[in-house]
């Protein structure tokens, strides 16, 4: 399958789930033809450590720029470019990305038990920090990134390539394994947030796990970084970016859906988080 500009390819058992993978963060200009991306699930013994890969390959004209603005999820990630290496922390706002010239990058979305394993730190000292790969003392990034170039220079289009290149970063994070109980834990809890749209309160995700709020607090801030209020509100903000590309969603009923108080603390929570009010970044995807 070609991949067509400004598009996105899912592979793997990811397909299935194209529109939450690709389109639920990642808040695309349908109007943006300067880039493609392939999607790909991480092999199967990897599933606890790491959630998916997303390789964009850009080709942006002279004198032109493609900004990437992404709501993250509350994950760590390795990205290995053609200029960089670097391991992000989670990101609390809005991630921005400039792609300029031709490029490309292997990205890999860790789950969150991932980022202590391979940080040996609270992941909190990371939130809205990258670092260089070489840097981290739980693998040989040095190594990693010259292999991951050696298969994706000579065409990072090529599908064979890719492959390659995220084998290279599997066999990389083996060594991780098994992850560990406390990581399995904060996987639970995340993935409870975000496939359960009725949880809109942090006494209710407590519950759930038959947890005090202090000790659901500790175990954000070390395994991700951020706070349970902070991981329920950006699910929320994830799943209104996806229901505002519905030509038919109206602004009162996605508010009221989502559990704000009103339409306009739906707005004001959606500006500040993406610099576009609910009606300016829906108007996008009308007749795009």
């Amino acid at each position: 399958m070609t991949t067509s500009p400004g598009s996105a390819r899912a592979t793997g058992s990811a397909g299935a789930r194209t529109r939450d993978d690709i389109e639920r963060a990642h808040l695309v200009d349908p109007t943006d033809r300067t880039w493609s991306i392939d999607r790909a699930s991480v092999s199967p013994d990897l599933g606890e450590l790491a959630r998916r890969f997303w390789i964009p390959v850009w080709d942006v004209p002279e004198g032109r720029d493609s900004v990437q603005r992404v709501l993250q999820y509350p994950v760590c990630l390795l990205v290995v470019s053609d200029g960089y290496a670097r391991f992000h922390g989670v990101v609390s706002g809005l991630s921005h990305t400039m792609l300029t010239g031709r490029g490309w990058a292997v990205g890999l979305m860790f789950q969150p038990a991932a980022g202590h394993l391979l940080t040996g730190e609270p992941v909190r000292r990371m939130t809205d920090r990258w670092v260089d790969l070489s840097t981290l003392r739980t693998l040989d990034g040095t190594d990693l990134t010259r292999r991951v170039r050696a298969a994706m220079g000579p065409d990072p289009r090529d599908p064979d390539a890719q492959a390659v290149a995220r084998a290279h970063v599997e066999d990389a994070l083996r060594p991780l394994l098994p992850v560990d109980e406390e990581g399995r834990l904060v996987n639970a809890v995340v993935e409870e947030v975000e496939t359960s749209p009725e949880l809109l309160r942090v006494d209710e995700l407590c519950a759930r796990f038959d947890m005090v709020e202090r000790t659901l607090q500790r175990l954000l801030h070390k395994r991700i970084g951020l706070g349970p209020k902070w991981l329920i509100r950006r699910r929320r903000l994830q799943e209104a970016a996806d229901r505002l590309r519905d030509a038919e969603a109206g602004l009162a009923a996605i508010a009221a859906e989502l559990g704000y108080a009103d339409q306009a603390h739906f707005t004001r929570d959606f500006r500040k988080a993406t610099g576009l009010t609910p009606g300016e970044f829906a108007a996008r995807f009308r007749g795009a």
